[in-house]
């Protein structure tokens, strides 16, 4: 039971993950739509953010699968 739970809690990571990162992409592309000389300032953050959202789902991950010990 604790390994299905273990893997619930991986998988709503993952999806917030997806969302979150689809949303930092959306907002990304709408802001270079607006203001194209500022596309290299833009993408470098829309990177950063990404990673960092991708880092939290991951330690998410991490925590879901070890935590039913």
């Amino acid at each position: 039971m604790t390994g299905t739970l273990a893997a619930v809690g991986a998988g709503l990571a993952v999806i917030g993950a997806g969302i979150g990162i689809g949303q930092i992409g959306g907002k990304a592309m709408e802001g270079i739509a607006r203001q194209p000389e500022a596309s290299g300032e833009i993408r470098t953050a829309m990177i950063i953010a990404a990673a960092l959202v991708e880092g939290a789902a991951l330690f998410a991950i991490v925590v879901a699968l070890l935590g039913n010990g």
